[in-house]
């Protein structure tokens, strides 16, 4: 039969033997290296213990360095967004003042090739209605602006003052279908008159026979006649020329010089030459097509 009560050493005295055992052991492990090879061993099988002991600290810290380093990454993510942004809208800003500064330099160097004194005006809204082209620029008569004045760009003729307020003025342009003005081909001198047509990129030359030496490709510039408009300066282009031999006149349009729908600085033009009044004109032009 088992012994009902097991009796054996008391837990002191086990206590106090393995602390002997464990104090001879580090001394030994101290002097010598007799126990190297136990250490060794037992290291193989405390390393998993190890290990799994110190997975969740390990694993807590690797997440919260990818929490941070992710919350970093946002961070720059949305500073260099953000900087993109401002830098493409400098870029944009620039590529404006760049081609503004283009249009100007144009205007400039037209102002001094034209010999005639010059103010530049910028658009302010514009009336493109199909039997009114009328635009508005900033500047009025408190700049000494007055009524009949021509206004070119840097290509060519785009009308004259209709109206001149004093913080502002309207100009009528060539391709108002009220408005004419006398030019002639560069090409022979030919002089006649061109009128609007109610679209930007037209004007019609209906004053010319069928026998007229004019062709596509002329160019129309304006002829000084009717003290308006100095001489000399593009007006526009002749794009088609159609015969009517049962007509007296052909069908001739042209195309004009000017940036009409684009250009956003006009040149307003003070002409002090002599002139061919404007009653001499119609002299003049019965003379040249007979």
């Amino acid at each position: 039969m088992k012994l009902l009560f097991a009796t054996g050493p008391s837990i002191n005295t086990r206590f106090i033997v393995v602390l002997l055992l464990s104090i001879v052991l580090i001394v030994v492990d101290q002097k010598s290296d007799k126990l190297k090879p136990l250490r060794d061993l037992l290291s193989v099988f405390v390393y998993p213990v190890q290990y799994v002991v110190d997975l969740p600290s390990s694993l807590l810290n690797k997440t919260i360095q990818s929490f941070k380093g992710y919350e970093e990454l946002l961070n720059e993510n949305r500073q260099l967004k953000r900087e993109h942004l401002i830098n493409n809208a400098k870029l944009l800003k620039f590529a404006d003042l760049e081609k503004e500064n283009i249009r100007l330099r144009s205007l400039l160097d037209s102002s001094f090739k034209l010999g005639e004194q010059v103010l530049v005006a910028e658009l302010l809204s514009v009336n493109l209605a199909p039997y009114e082209h009328v635009v508005v620029v900033n500047k009025g008569n408190r700049f000494g602006v007055s009524k009949g004045q021509a206004v070119l760009d840097e290509n060519g003729i785009v009308g004259q003052v209709a109206k001149a307020l004093p913080l502002s003025s309207e100009i009528i342009l060539i391709t108002d279908p009220n408005h004419a003005i006398p030019v002639q081909v560069n090409r022979n001198g030919l002089h006649t008159i061109a009128i609007g047509s109610g679209q930007l990129n037209k004007l019609n030359l209906p004053f010319l026979p069928n026998n007229a030496d004019i062709m596509p490709g002329d160019l129309l510039i304006t002829s000084g006649l009717g003290g308006v408009f100095p001489q000399g300066y593009p007006v526009a282009v002749v794009s088609s020329f159609v015969e009517q031999p049962d007509k007296p006149f052909a069908i001739i349009q042209a195309e004009p010089s000017a940036a009409l729908n684009t250009s956003r600085e006009l040149l307003i033009v003070w002409n002090n030459k002599q002139v061919i009044p404007l009653s001499k004109q119609i002299i003049v032009e019965a003379n040249g097509t007979d």
